[in-house]
């Protein structure tokens, strides 16, 4: 349904005219709203009291609930970032964070420039409700009024968005963090507008490390460098949160050393999968079994997937490129997960390069035969493996970095075990 066609059904509805409803939802969706939350936020303005319509009831944050469709709320700015974001084929700079009082946080956008700063005292009038992944997201726009509290309001949070790589999720938005480059990597990727030039790597700190992007590359993020980010935002990228620095952002060199933590978590694979994804993580669990498509394999020289026959899902029929790959199941008695090995991790756990692969494909006229001698080898022992672990509808991965043979003393740790289920 097209714009017009919406602007007669609302007119029709609440009795107004045609051409002011137009007006007013053409306004809305230039400003990147939905649709159907601008069609609400109409019915509201003009007073349909299907929809919840009159003066919204003032609410403190705790109480606010998905099932609100417009509230009141006073509160505290914890966090205030610009953002260009793609709706409708056009670009538009909202401003997004968090806000808090004394009863909780939550997430806001603002689709107008009211001119939010962390720490301020605000009153949002008339903030419109939407579902976030699950929970409550205010919506401050053009039906929105925002005044200013004088005084402050104490809240029982930070102000200003600092936060640790390890405190970081998927969603955030208008953090802060202080770290060093450990990766760099500048390469061309088919963007929104065309071939677009980024920066992508790994950021650490003491807390542990995550993947990062810079849509728009700065000088100051190259590997060893130590830099503070300023308004960044975290999203989901293969499964793990991924720092991402925009053109909004702010990077400053430090003129002192981030230390980075060596060690990473360690977790029972139930409770990393259940994370729903995990950066840096190390599991410990009994080998059962090596999967097919392991071994000695073939890829795509174009897209680098394993192909089947000569073909790949992509390219068609294309002369396949040796390599070598290890899927196997892991196992600790609180679930399972695929771990996934290199070339250079298959090769140490083989004993032999790529060409005694081949050798031992060729002298027993199987290729399987590969696999067959890497099972006889790791199957059945305890490993301890670090890595990175995403988790999608085909279940969890663990793209190890590291691949060990575990001297954990199963006693010791079954001891450890009942002692924390009687604790």
């Amino acid at each position: 349904m097209d714009l017009d066609n919406h602007a007669e059904d609302l007119a029709s509805d609440l009795g107004v005219d045609k051409e002011e409803v137009k007006s007013d939802l053409q306004n809305l969706v230039e400003y990147s709203v939905p649709i159907d939350e601008a069609k609400q936020s109409l019915r509201r303005k003009y007073g349909d009291g299907s929809s919840g319509g009159g003066t919204p009831q003032s609410r403190e944050i705790g109480e606010i609930t998905t099932e609100d469709s417009n509230v009141t709320v006073t509160a505290v700015v914890l966090t205030a970032g610009e953002r260009s974001i793609r709706y409708q084929g056009s670009d538009h700079v909202i401003v997004e964070g968090k806000l808090a009082d004394e009863t909780g946080v939550i997430d806001y956008t603002a689709w107008e420039d009211f001119g939010l700063s962390p720490g301020d005292a605000i009153t949002a009038g008339n903030a419109g409700v939407r579902e976030w992944d699950g929970e409550p997201e205010l919506n401050l726009g053009e039906s929105t009024s925002v005044s200013f509290e004088d005084g402050s309001l104490e809240v029982p949070y930070e102000i200003g968005g600092d936060a640790t790589l390890t405190d970081l999720e998927t969603g955030d938005r208008a953090v802060n963090v202080e770290v060093t480059v450990l990766e760099c990597e500048r390469r061309t990727i088919d963007g929104r507008d065309g071939e677009t030039e980024i920066l992508s790597g790994v950021l650490g700190d003491e807390s542990g490390r995550l993947p990062f992007t810079n849509w728009d590359p700065d000088p100051a993020i190259e590997e060893g460098a130590s830099v503070r980010i300023e308004n960044a935002y975290v999203r989901e990228f293969r499964g793990v949160p991924e720092v991402n620095v925009s053109e909004f952002s702010t990077v400053t060199p430090l003129d002192r050393e981030i230390d980075v933590g060596t060690d990473a978590e360690t977790m029972c694979i139930g409770e990393a999968v259940a994370t729903g994804g995990v950066y840096d993580v190390e599991l410990v669990g009994n080998l059962l079994s090596v999967r097919d498509g392991s071994g000695l394999i073939q890829r795509c020289p174009e897209c680098r997937r394993v192909i089947q026959k000569g073909q790949c899902r992509t390219h068609g029929s294309v002369d396949g490129e040796d390599d070598l790959r290890v899927k196997a199941i892991l196992d600790d008695g609180t679930g399972t997960v695929t771990v996934v090995l290199d070339d250079e991790l298959t090769a140490e756990v083989y004993g032999g390069g790529l060409e005694d692969a081949r050798e031992e494909a060729r002298e027993a006229m199987d290729q399987e035969a590969v696999a067959d001698t890497i099972r006889e080898k790791i199957v059945g022992k305890e490993y301890r493996v670090r890595g990175h672990l995403s988790v999608d509808e085909y279940g969890a991965n663990l793209d190890a970095e590291t691949f060990e043979e575990s001297d954990d003393d199963p006693a010791d740790r079954a001891a450890a075990f009942l002692e924390g289920v009687v604790a």
